[in-house]
């Protein structure tokens, strides 16, 4: 058997009325969205974290730091290319992702075939090898009063 590692992510963003919410690489229509220095789109953010810690590879801000111009309002689709490559490079591949989403609203489940064909795309891998769920907070603190979103990721890779 061949090496393998787990990794995990974890992230959140506030959530701002009239900005855009972006999740799984998907433009979610809703009141409010994910603010942040790229497009604040959480469940990336997770998955890349998850990925690089797997890997031993630090944290998405070490790599895309919130401070770099060049990753200002820049799609989280993008990162996580740069991720997946980061992995090659280093003699891995990924083997499965597991996402949860925690928000009260918008109900993201309609949109979860179009995300994981987003991220199986940027990331190489086949759609069955992504799962990705939602939860809610049960209207208690601040996910539930809608003034935020969280994303929690695990993966394994593999020696290529």
């Amino acid at each position: 058997m061949g090496k393998i590692r787990v990794g995990f992510g974890f992230d959140v963003h506030q959530l701002k009325a009239n900005h855009p919410f972006i999740l799984g690489g998907v433009n979610l229509e809703h009141h409010s969205g994910a603010y942040g220095h790229s497009d604040a789109d959480v469940l990336l953010h997770a998955i890349c974290d998850a990925l690089l810690g797997a890997a031993n590879l630090r944290d998405i801000g070490f790599h895309f730091s919130n401070t770099d111009d060049r990753w200002k309002g820049i799609s989280s689709l993008v990162l996580l290319q740069h991720v997946v490559n980061l992995l090659k490079d280093k003699g891995w591949g990924i083997g499965n992702i597991d996402a949860m989403v925690c928000l009260e609203a918008p109900k993201i489940n309609p949109h979860i075939p179009a995300m994981k064909t987003h991220i199986a795309k940027a990331a190489g891998i086949d759609e069955d090898d992504i799962s990705i769920k939602a939860t809610t907070n049960e209207k208690l603190g601040f996910i539930g009063r809608q003034e935020g979103v969280v994303a929690y990721a695990v993966c394994l890779i593999e020696r290529l």
